[in-house]
């Protein structure tokens, strides 16, 4: 079978190791990617937001699978358009998509299905936020209402917090269209966690737990990141917790899904809150998360190609899932600036001397010297009996490597 995968960031390159392990897999393609995925598959020089030239290749070069690995080409219909071709594709159509494509659109279909969530409101002026936070009391949480690589959320603790969100979201346009609209939400306490899903179309199928760690600086200090490390399983996600997650959030996503006029089939990414009143839904992504992948697919015992097939045809089932009972933790090394800025064509060392799995993300082969090309630049991925030696193991293997202005924080998992 000929796979491709879009994206080019870490997600991606765990998810192309993944794939490279079954054997159904004959051809394994990836656009763009990065300096990792190239070592186990073809690196393409093809756009995944060029949605015409993506369903071009793929006809012309007969591809059997394609799985999408961003959000931003499943919420301009790539999915659509590649299953208008005769082309299998993993991942929402554009329709289901928008639940991750819009913050107002989720709430909405929260509030219709009774899915437990923050309360909350949407503006689209300075002017009616700050009418709309006169009645509120701090903390609250200000998100762009569109996509924003994860970096669209404020939790503002202080008056001062609230005015640098509303300059950057309504005077300075940090996030163009998708800040045109705006969700204030009532802040929740309690401990975060995340759930990845399959849903083939009836059933919700969740994956490990995992716990991303967002704040760029140790002690969730400073601002908000597309993730600097994960842990899985989330220590916090008890037996009981998944009792109730399941109970309270599964099935009336479940319910809600079989009641909207579109079909969701692909992954479900569900941040959650874990709260005194319950577990709560904090966003939904509609595909895996990032780092999230990178700490969960280790742990993945079962074909990964099988699993897509299984949930495309709409015949998933629980006993598909086989899991490593390991702990896994994922640490992050972003670049200098990370994350308003980064800086490019930094010489990575130290990567062929890691003894754990490595991850690349930003990264570029040029002039054989591997070098950073983005903001988060790798992850570092290791598996323990228990946390405390997955951490260890995590991070002895990530001070191998070095690069001018790496950032990385030190507490992930703990």
């Amino acid at each position: 079978m000929k796979i491709l995968i879009l994206g080019n960031g870490g997600r991606e390159h765990a998810i192309a190791w993944k794939i490279a392990q079954s054997p159904t897999c004959t051809s394994l393609l990836v656009a763009p990617g990065n300096a990792g995925t190239q070592e186990i598959a073809e690196n393409l020089d093809l756009n995944p937001m060029d949605v015409e030239g993506v369903v071009a290749y793929c006809k012309d070069n007969r591809v059997d699978l394609v799985i999408v690995g961003p959000e931003a080409p499943l919420v301009a219909g790539i999915v659509d358009r590649l299953e208008e071709e005769g082309i299998r594709a993993f991942g929402p159509k554009q329709a289901a998509a928008e639940l991750e494509g819009s913050k107002s659109f989720s709430k909405r279909f929260m509030d219709r299905h009774f899915i437990p969530t923050a309360g909350y409101s949407e503006v689209a002026s300075q002017a009616e936020a700050q009418k709309q936070l006169a009645d509120m009391a701090l903390p609250i949480v200000l998100k762009a209402d569109g996509l924003a690589a994860g970096k669209g959320v404020y939790i503002c603790l202080t008056e001062a917090d609230v005015a640098e969100a509303l300059d950057d979201l309504f005077v300075k346009e940090r996030f163009g269209e998708s800040g045109k609209l705006v969700v204030i939400e009532e802040f929740m306490k309690g401990t975060e966690a995340s759930l990845l899903c399959f849903c083939d179309g009836k059933h919700l199928y969740p994956m490990e737990s995992a716990k991303d760690h967002k704040r760029i600086f140790d002690n969730e200090q400073g601002p908000n990141t597309g993730g600097m490390g994960c842990v899985s399983p989330n220590p916090e996600v008890t037996p009981a917790w998944m009792e109730q997650i399941e109970r309270e959030i599964l099935i009336p996503i479940e319910l809600g899904f079989a009641a909207e006029p579109w079909e969701f089939k692909g992954i479900l990414f569900i941040g959650l809150m874990l709260t005194s009143d319950g577990p709560k839904v904090l966003e939904f992504n509609v595909r895996m998360g990032d780092p999230e992948t990178q700490s969960v697919l280790p742990r993945l015992k079962s074909d990964l190609v099988e699993l897509i097939e299984k949930t495309i045809d709409g015949k998933l089932h629980k006993s598909d899932f086989d899991w490593d009972p390991a702990v896994c933790v994922s640490v992050v090394a972003a670049s200098k600036g990370y994350p308003w800025t980064s800086t490019k064509g930094c010489i990575i060392e130290g990567v062929e001397s890691c003894d754990e799995l490595v991850f690349h993300a930003g990264t570029k082969e040029e002039g054989g010297k591997l070098l950073t090309d983005g903001g988060r630049v790798l992850a570092v991925s290791a598996l323990g009996k228990t946390l405390d030696q997955a951490y260890e193991k995590a991070y002895k293997a990530m001070d191998k490597i070095e690069f001018e202005g790496k950032q990385i924080r030190r507490d992930i998992g703990k």
